[in-house]
């Protein structure tokens, strides 16, 4: 991520001065990949450097980096972290020593630095922070064409909480669909070639249409015995497969209600639905 967000600054006229990583090849690797003047530092050089820094690290290792960063001379300008779970208290050592501190975090997923420059403009991003630290993250994403958010701290959880249910679960779910279909005696790579334009399709009208008009499916339609059915194959399946049928299941009922699903055939589905989670 760090590397995808500085060679993209870079080209759209971010001055990037060095990169830093725990170890100097490493380093050297992200200044080679931003380019332009970026050097390698370790994380205490960073302060001789630039007075604004952006951190991206794992959400365990920010509190370290800051500390570093603290006690090698950093009591002003500006840094911003990448996290989606942490705000701007992760912050804190850095705060306290007179730095304005805020959170830039992208609401994108990135494999690799070359993958995230491609998918990275254009995306929300999620700001909090002291004025000065909100005010040059609204103007990176200004410079990501991308879309400001403004979460609080108190509201970070919930908010990546939603990006992981968008993101991680998505790979969850059509993992456990490709299972499925090993199980019916479909060949995996055909599994996933069969599966992904369903699933592309799905997500693109969710977005497009709304999840009411998007919506298809047994549940959709209050066919009760089609769910009972899968209910009855998937016992034979690891207990979390079912589970998670019968979750997606009971959030699909809702979406399903809310399109004008009649109670009684909603009740009946919600019942086989939860009748499995109590045998659980």
């Amino acid at each position: 991520m760090g590397q995808a967000l500085g060679r993209l600054l870079r080209e759209r006229g971010e001055s990037i001065a060095a990169v830093a990583s725990r170890r100097p090849e490493r380093a050297a690797s992200a200044a080679a990949f931003v380019g332009g003047a970026a050097q390698a530092a370790t994380y205490a050089e960073l302060p001789q450097h630039a007075a604004r820094i952006l951190i991206a690290v794992p959400d365990d290792a920010i509190g370290d980096v800051a500390r570093v960063l603290a006690a090698a001379g950093m009591h002003r300008g500006t840094a911003l972290h990448s996290s989606g779970a942490r705000g701007p208290e992760a912050l804190a050592t850095l705060a306290a020593a007179g730095v304005a501190c805020g959170t830039l975090h992208p609401l994108q997923t990135v494999a690799n630095p070359e993958e995230g420059v491609r998918v990275l403009p254009g995306v929300a991003f999620a700001i909090d922070g002291a004025p000065e630290a909100a005010a040059w993250a609204r103007q990176l994403v200004a410079l990501l064409d991308g879309l400001a958010l403004n979460v609080p701290a108190a509201s970070r959880p919930l908010y990546h909480a939603a990006a992981v249910m968008a993101s991680n679960y998505l790979v969850a779910l059509i993992s456990t669909a490709v299972m499925l279909m090993g199980e019916a005696g479909v060949d995996e790579a055909a599994a996933w070639r069969a599966l992904a334009p369903l699933a592309r399709t799905s997500v693109e009208n969710a977005f497009r249409l709304g999840p009411a008009a998007a919506l298809t499916g047994p549940i959709a339609r209050g066919d009760a015995d089609t769910v009972r059915g899968h209910l009855a194959e998937l016992a034979k399946a690891p207990s979390a497969v079912a589970s998670l049928y019968r979750a997606a299941g009971l959030a699909t009922l809702e979406i399903a209600r809310r399109r004008g699903l009649a109670e009684i055939e909603a009740g009946a589905i919600e019942e086989l639905l939860r009748k499995g989670e109590r045998c659980d």
